[in-house]
């Protein structure tokens, strides 16, 4: 008599290497956007303070106004220029992404930093979010894509952390997992409807 035929357990092994994998593409991509745009955020801060009278390539219109973004004390939070910080961290990022794609295997230390970095800087992102729509009540184009850039990676680095660290996922974490790029979007479509809220008597002008 055969035996019955088992069907064989999800490999751990194979997952966490997807994730990884997933993690550092998502971190190589964004990294770049990411510091693309702090890097002119930052040239745009250094001409803005050389003559107060110069006009950002992001400023477009009457809510797209970056001068009284980076004006603002929240633009320079610990005193100098925040986009400095994003220039810092997403080369980090880039460079992470770029060692696990080449075959870096990293310890479980800078996982769980790169872990809490991700989580502090949405949390940060949010506050300048908040302060952008109902503070300063302008928009900057490039803090936009920093923002997007850092939510996405929260996401995904955050999924793959608690798949690795999970030896048996639950069916819960295993459906988010596999609606990552839904949940982006739909976590972009709330602050897209923020912003349109926050600024409806201009765009419904445009209409």
């Amino acid at each position: 008599m055969t035996e019955p035929e088992t069907v064989p357990e999800i490999d751990q092994t194979g997952r966490g290497e997807f994730w990884t994998r997933a993690a550092a593409w998502v971190m190589v991509i964004g990294g770049v956007i990411g510091l693309a745009a702090s890097s002119i955020l930052t040239i745009e801060k250094l001409e803005l303070l050389a003559n107060p009278a110069y006009k950002p390539s992001c400023s477009i219109n009457p809510v797209m106004a970056c001068s009284p973004v980076m004006n603002s004390w929240q633009a320079s939070l610990f005193g100098f220029p925040n986009p400095l910080i994003g220039i810092a961290a997403f080369a980090v990022v880039v460079t992470l992404g770029v060692g696990i794609l080449s075959g870096s295997r990293f310890t479980r230390w800078i996982w769980i930093g790169l872990q809490a970095a991700v989580v502090v800087s949405v949390v940060f992102v949010h506050w300048l979010i908040y302060s952008s729509l109902y503070d300063i009540g302008k928009l900057c184009i490039y803090c936009m894509v920093v923002w997007a850039v850092t939510i996405a990676l929260a996401v995904v680095i955050t999924v793959r952390n608690l798949l690795v660290a999970t030896p048996a996922p639950s069916r819960v974490l295993s459906t988010v997992a596999t609606y990552v790029p839904i949940i982006i979007a739909v976590w972009y479509l709330l602050i897209a409807g923020a912003i349109l809220d926050r600024f409806w008597d201009y765009w419904s002008t445009l209409v």
